[in-house]
């Protein structure tokens, strides 16, 4: 399946992307917020972020969602301490608010896409629980 993604998008979801990794190799000695696996699935989620996503299997769709959902999760966060600390006409608040709701749509099509994925997963299997795994989406 392909999940389409605008210029926006990608570029919110890359340089929020490339923050939170930023923080987490600049952390010391586990004072990361996020768990490093869900760091590590952010990392490997930056190279993919050129065009539209092809996602080929539900394991993939729930790795890819975790790290838009992390994403999403930080730039709420920091956007509510600029906020806090600036007003919401800052202009980094303005630009956070953008970052927020661009990659908050990509995970809104993410979870649409997942909830597809696995209708057609039970519907192909009978309802199978180990059979997400070896069913692939083709384009």
């Amino acid at each position: 399946m392909i999940l389409h993604c605008n210029y926006e998008e990608l570029q919110a979801l890359a340089s929020s992307g490339a923050a939170i990794v930023a923080a987490a190799e600049a952390a010391s000695h586990g004072s990361v917020s996020a768990p490093a696996e869900r760091v590590a699935r952010v990392e490997t989620l930056l190279p993919r972020l050129t065009g539209d996503l092809t996602i080929e299997t539900l394991p993939d769709q729930r790795r890819v969602r975790d790290a838009v959902a992390l994403i999403c999760e930080d730039v709420h966060g920091r956007l509510d301490e600029t906020i806090i600390a600036y007003g919401p006409a800052h202009e980094d608040a303005v630009t956070m608010y953008f970052d927020y709701g661009h990659s908050r749509s990509v995970l809104a099509r993410l979870d649409r896409m997942g909830a597809e994925m696995e209708a057609i997963i039970d519907l192909i299997s009978g309802g199978s629980a180990g059979a997400a795994a070896g069913i692939s989406f083709p384009d």
